[in-house]
């Protein structure tokens, strides 16, 4: 709940009630202070509407060829790993049953910056690609919608300025969509 009145007041969505309720909390928490200044700060560059990091990510080493040809067993690994598998896979299906877990859903607030676009639409895994509009916020520039989305990974995209597709510029990771575009994509983790 917290997040979401952060982003409400950085958007200037609060009513006089929930601004006095925001400053409150402000006042008693130093921690939800800290974590709306990091906020107002992730939103200055967010105007700026350009990524410049992106994070690291570790690719194993191959296995160097001595190790890969050194010892008699080596040949009989692959066969036998296969018939393992197998077994362990039977013997799952005949003694473990999973127990069913209920799907839990999240509300999570998509908002971009586009002061000059007439409208504003997201499109995603979680819409089933079909564009679903934004509201925009007042004169800010701003567009939002609030969504409940189910736990996993999540793929979109926004939709301006008559159609064009552009990736949330405030997700770092993307990736390439099969018509030249880019997606975001984000996890939405059990509570």
């Amino acid at each position: 709940m917290k997040d979401y009145l952060i982003s409400m007041f950085v958007d200037n969505e609060l009513d006089l009630d929930e601004k006095i309720e925001f400053v409150e909390i402000i006042h008693k928490h130093k921690t939800f202070k800290d974590e709306t200044v990091d906020l107002l700060e992730q939103e200055k560059l967010l105007q700026a509407d350009m990524v410049t990091a992106m994070p690291e990510m570790s690719i194993p080493e191959p296995m160097p060829e001595h190790d890969q040809k050194s010892g008699w067993f080596r040949p009989w690994l692959p066969p036998l790993a296969g018939f393992a598998t197998a077994i362990a896979l039977v013997a799952g299906l005949f003694f473990l049953r999973p127990t069913p877990v209920p799907s839990q859903e999240e509300l999570h607030r998509f908002v971009i910056y586009r002061p000059n676009a007439d409208q504003a639409e997201i499109v995603g895994t979680f819409t089933d690609w079909s564009p679903v509009a934004l509201e925009k916020i007042g004169t800010s520039g701003y567009w939002a919608i609030t969504l409940k989305l189910p736990e996993g990974e999540h793929r979109y995209s926004y939709l301006v300025e008559d159609g064009r597709q552009i990736a949330d510029p405030t997700v770092l990771t993307r990736e390439q969509d099969d018509f030249g575009g880019e997606n975001s994509i984000i996890r939405i983790a059990a509570l």
